[in-house]
């Protein structure tokens, strides 16, 4: 992307052309959407500060004397912002804490770009950089993608060429060490699970400095890779690697007056994305082009080009959000009706024999009221969990799976993404159960189902521009993340199939789950969590789980065979 390729439209959108002030914005939306997000890592400030970057061009516009050098100027406001961003953040005393509602920006990366091999190893090891690193990478990334020079990022971090050649080299020495941890966590050595045993599951410096310590004096961890594999320069695992596409349903509130430009409907020839801009009105109206529907407020809101939009499904019913909405209709389940407890209750023919143990919620549970925080999490013991897959796996294709043995609790995180596919949902299963497996609570900021548009019509289920995930009938309705507590040895295999998905599963602890439940809509959440757990044997299980080891997981019985 040359910003002088663009010297018309900017010179246009200058003098006032609000179609070309359209087509500015969405064409340099996912530059900065990818800058600020690989920055912050997909914290919950992202929104905001691509926000406040488009809102600071588009207003300044008019200062800009060299339409060349557009890409350098746009750049440099987004640093700003996240340079603001951070100094903000420490005078409030915040940390990465508040981000549970956020996706993790190197997850988002893996799962769009679909990266396997060093590719993914790379992205995943961005986690383990401290704030300043991730900055300038998120410019370098860019850089070796071939999206920005060296003379921009230079410009755009305020130093001199030279300057940035030594900075970019001191961070990629420390991007091979997060890389090496990477590796390393993915590998089976008991010295490194043991010292392992009680890390949350998230990075953070003190741990990176732990780890590292232990793959530079291990012998099986300090390897330059896996047997029989090079370790190929992240440089050269990023040429020509694409932008990350703004996600469906992305909303940037651009309320600038006269400036305001009337909706474009072009779509993003790199990453295959449209953006349309709903123009700030002076009264409340609705009215639709192009297939995209325009209501008030100044916002721009990513669909699909409809030449690229793939089959619509039904959509599922919209949880109860803060505000009353009008939901999208719901596929008809004449064998389901919700509940109306604001807590799983098994159905007559779920509850299971004295022999054995649990429960299994067979019916939809409703959604609790949003504000309401969520019972205390019984604290049942935590010796420590082995996952075959490493300590963090994740899960995008159908067959993946990964194999957890020990006692404690286990995060499955949700990424369902019906722009790539939508359609009906092959549920995960656990199966080769050996002991107790508990559903012992929901957490991340949100139900799936929860709405995130303003016409209550669009969820991380998917919209009427991109279609909708669809949940077997009586499925209860995932969160973004879904805990699980396990007393013994259990498989979690990844069934997907109709619709795109994925999966991230890891070890987590009592104190991160609590954490995260009572994380609530006071803090920019959409609702607080649900604990699950009642303590006892009684407490439910997971609906997908058996005993027995089928040679096709996902024939798994909806009434759990425990």
């Amino acid at each position: 992307m040359d910003g002088r390729q663009w010297r018309s439209t900017i010179a246009a959108a200058q003098a006032g052309d609000r179609r070309a002030l359209d087509e500015l914005v969405e064409g340099w939306l996912p530059l900065v959407y990818n800058i600020v997000g690989r920055a912050l890592n997909g914290h919950a400030d992202v929104d905001d500060v691509v926000q406040e970057t488009m809102l600071r061009a588009v207003d300044n516009l008019d200062t800009l004397r060299d339409p060349d050098s557009f890409r350098s100027w746009l750049v440099a406001i987004a640093m700003r912002q996240i340079r603001d961003r951070a100094r903000r953040r420490t005078a409030d005393q915040l940390d990465d804490s508040d981000a549970h509602a956020a996706a993790d920006f190197a997850e988002l990366t893996v799962l769009r770009l679909q990266l396997e091999g060093q590719r993914k190893e790379v992205a995943e090891a961005v986690r383990w950089l401290d704030d300043e690193d991730r900055q300038l990478l998120s410019l370098w990334w860019l850089e070796v993608a071939g999206e920005l020079t060296r003379r921009e990022l230079a410009a755009a971090v305020g130093i001199s060429r030279q300057h940035a050649a030594v900075r970019v080299q001191r961070m990629k020495a420390r991007l091979e060490t997060a890389r090496g941890i990477v590796r390393a966590l993915d590998s089976s050595c008991s010295d490194l699970g043991r010292l392992t045993a009680r890390w949350s599951g998230r990075p953070d410096s003190v741990w990176r400095k732990r780890i590292a310590r232990h793959v530079r004096g291990c012998a099986r961890c300090d390897g330059h890779g896996r047997p029989g594999e090079v370790v190929v320069p992240a440089e050269r695992l990023l040429v020509g690697l694409a932008l990350v596409p703004v996600p469906v349903g992305f909303t940037l509130s651009l309320a600038f007056g006269g400036k305001t430009a009337v909706a474009a409907t072009a779509a993003t020839a790199s990453v295959g994305w449209s953006a349309k801009m709903l123009g700030v009105l002076t009264k409340p109206a609705v009215a639709v082009t192009a297939g995209a529907t325009i209501v008030t407020g100044g916002a721009y809101v990513v669909t699909q080009t409809p030449e690229d939009r793939p089959p619509q499904a039904a959509p599922t019913a919209l949880s109860t959000a803060r505000a009353p909405v009008a939901p999208a209709p719901r596929s008809p389940s004449p064998s389901t009706s919700p509940s109306s407890s604001s807590s799983p209750s098994a159905s007559p023919s779920a509850t299971k024999k004295a022999d054995l143990y649990g429960t299994v919620v067979d019916v939809a549970d409703e959604a609790p009221d949003p504000d309401t925080p969520p019972a205390a999490l019984p604290r049942r013991p935590e010796s420590g969990l082995t996952g075959s897959g490493g300590t963090r796996t994740v899960m995008n294709h159908r067959g993946d799976n990964v194999t957890f043995t020990g006692e404690g609790y286990v995060l499955v995180r949700w990424q369902i993404s019906p722009q790539y596919r939508a359609g009906g949902l092959v549920m995960p299963s656990w199966t080769g159960l050996k002991g107790k497996l508990f559903h012992v609570a929901s957490g991340g900021g949100r139900r799936m189902d929860d709405p995130t548009s303003a016409d209550g019509k669009t969820s991380g289920m998917g919209g009427p521009d991109t279609g909708y995930t669809v949940l077997p009938d009586g499925t209860q309705q995932m969160w973004q993340n879904e805990y699980f507590y396990l007393d013994g040895t259990v498989t979690l295999t990844q069934n997907e199939r109709g619709a795109d998905y994925g999966v991230t599963v890891a070890p987590s602890t009592w104190d991160a789950i609590t954490e995260d439940v009572n994380y609530g809509p006071d803090r920019g959440a959409i609702r607080y969590g649900l604990v699950r757990d009642n303590g006892k044997d009684s407490a439910p299980v997971p609906q997908y789980v058996t005993r027995g080891k089928p040679e096709n997981a996902a024939t798994v019985g909806q009434r759990s065979e425990v």
